[in-house]
C-alpha cells in the first residue's frame, strides 16, 4: 500500500551536507519558500558531543527547524555504521514525537540514505546541486549511495545544465533548475553607500569575490593576476574550507575579509567595480553553476569568470559576463569589464536578462513536478511515458540548445 500523499502542511525532511548557518545558498532559498506549504525539518550532518546522543532542534526561519544530530565523537564520520544506526533510531524517535507520517523526503546528500532509507515517504526528491563525489575528501560510499538514491527518487532536480546532462539518462524524471536569484536583495548594491570599513578606504578599481574559499579557487591565477595589476585591489569574502589558509596568495593588494552574512553581501558588492569568479578548472568545478553569477549582475556589477561550462554557455554571450582562462586573459577581461557600460545602461541590460529568474518561480515549478509524482503514487497508476525533460530556469535568450 502506497503512503498517503501529504496534504497542505505535511512535513518535508531535508537531508543536507551544508549547515544552514554556513553560506546562504540554494538549500536555504528553496527550503524557506517550500516552508510556506510544508513545515521543513532541515537535518544536518552530525557533530560530536560528550553528552547523551540526541537531536538539537532550533527554529531558523518561519516554518523551518534545523535538526543537528549530536553523536559520540568517533561516530560522526560520514557513513560510520554505528553513527548511522544511532541516527536512524534518533530520527525515528524525533518523527514519532512530532507525529510525522509519510513525509516528503528531500535529499542534498546521498550519504543520508544510510539512516533514512527505511522511512515510508509520500515522495522522494533528489536535488543534485553539485557533483559531490568530485569534491575534496568525498566519502568513498557517496557514488553507490547516489545510485541507490536515484533508484528510489520520484524526481531528480539538478543545479545546472551540465549536471542535467550528466544525470538525464539515469532517471525518467530529471529536470534542470540552474541557479536563480533574489534580484531585489542584490539590487540594493546599486544604491547603497560604499561604507564597509574593511574596504571603504581602499583605492579603486576593486575586484571582488564572495563565496567559499576551497579547492575550487584558482589560487595560482589569483596570485598572478594580482601581481600583474598591483594597483588593483582584490577582495575576497568567505570562509576558508578544506584547504590550508596558508596556501592563499598574499600581497599588499590582496584582502581576505572573512565570512559575511547573506544580508551583508549587497553592501560589500556596492563598493566593487567588477565582481570576479576565479574558479580553477578541475573536477570540483566541472559541473558547478555558480549562484553568484546572477547575484553579481543584479547588484549592477559586471562579472569576470574563468571558463566554467555553465557560466560560458548560459551567460557568456550576454555582454555582461566576461571570460578569461589564464591570468593574462583574466586581467584583460577585467579591463574590458571596467571599460564597459556602467550604471543605468548596465542595469537595464542585467534586468532584462534576470527577469525570468526568481527563487519563487523555481519553487513553484518544482512544486508542480512534485505534485505530479504525488498524484501518480497516490493513484497507484503506472507513470505515463515521460515527456522530454525540461530545462527550467534557463535563460532562453542566452543559453544555447542542449545536445
Amino acid at each position: 500500500m502506497q503512503p498517503t500523499p501529504p496534504a497542505l502542511g505535511a512535513t518535508l525532511l531535508c537531508f543536507s551536507h551544508l549547515r544552514w548557518d554556513f553560506v546562504y545558498q540554494r538549500p536555504q532559498h528553496l527550503m524557506s519558500r517550500l516552508a510556506r506549504r510544508h513545515p521543513v525539518l532541515y537535518i544536518e550532518e552530525p557533530v560530536p558531543t560528550d553528552g547523551e546522543p540526541r537531536f538539537d532542534l532550533r527554529q531558523v526561519a518561519p516554518g523551518v527547524q534545523v535538526a543537528v544530530p549530536l553523536l559520540p565523537r568517533d561516530e560522526c564520520a560520514p557513513g560510520h555504521p554505528r553513527g548511522e544506526l544511532r541516527q536512524r533510531l534518533l530520527l525515528d524517535g524525533l518523527l514519532a514525537s512530532l507525529r510525522v507520517e509519510a513525509p516528503l523526503l528531500w535529499y542534498y546528500t546521498p550519504m543520508s540514505l544510510g539512516f533514512s532509507d527505511h522511512l515510508e515517504a509520500s515522495v522522494v526528491v533528489y536535488d543534485c546541486m553539485d557533483e559531490l563525489s568530485h569534491f575534496l575528501h568525498a566519502p568513498a560510499a557517496l557514488v553507490p549511495r547516489e545510485r541507490a538514491l536515484i533508484t528510489r527518487a520520484d524526481v531528480v532536480f539538478t543545479g545546472g545544465v551540465s549536471l542535467y546532462r550528466a544525470k538525464r539518462t539515469l532517471h525518467r524524471h530529471v529536470h534542470a533548475f540552474p541557479s536563480s536569484v533574489d534580484a531585489a536583495h542584490f539590487a540594493q548594491a546599486r544604491t547603497l553607500p560604499d561604507d564597509r570599513p574593511e574596504q571603504a578606504a581602499l583605492p579603486h578599481p576593486r575586484i571582488g569575490f564572495y563565496g567559499v574559499l576551497d579547492e575550487r579557487l584558482d589560487t595560482a591565477l589569483l596570485a598572478a593576476a594580482a601581481r600583474r595589476r598591483p594597483s588593483w585591489q582584490w577582495l575576497l569574502l568567505g570562509p576558508v574550507v578544506k584547504i590550508d589558509p596558508a596556501t592563499l596568495p598574499q600581497g599588499p593588494n590582496l584582502h581576505y575579509l572573512g565570512a559575511r552574512r547573506y544580508d551583508e553581501l549587497p553592501a560589500y558588492l556596492a563598493g566593487w567595480d567588477v565582481a570576479m569568479m576565479p574558479f580553477a578548472l578541475n573536477a570540483a568545478t566541472r559541473f558547478i553553476s555558480p549562484t553568484k553569477t546572477p547575484e553579481y549582475l543584479a547588484g549592477g556589477r559586471p562579472v569576470v569568470s574563468t571558463p566554467i561550462t555553465d557560466v560560458v554557455q548560459t551567460w557568456g554571450r550576454s555582454g555582461l559576463v566576461h571570460i578569461g582562462e589564464d591570468a593574462d586573459a583574466f586581467v584583460a577581461a577585467i579591463e574590458t569589464a571596467l571599460a564597459g557600460p556602467r550604471g543605468a545602461p548596465f542595469c537595464a541590460q542585467a534586468d532584462a536578462l534576470l527577469k525570468p529568474l526568481s527563487w519563487d518561480r523555481t519553487v513553484a515549478e518544482m512544486q508542480v513536478l512534485i505534485d505530479e509524482r504525488l498524484a501518480a503514487r497516490s493513484s497507484q497508476e503506472a507513470a505515463p511515458a515521460a515527456a522530454p525533460p525540461v530545462l527550467r530556469g534557463v535563460l532562453p535568450t542566452v543559453a544555447p540548445g542542449v545536445a
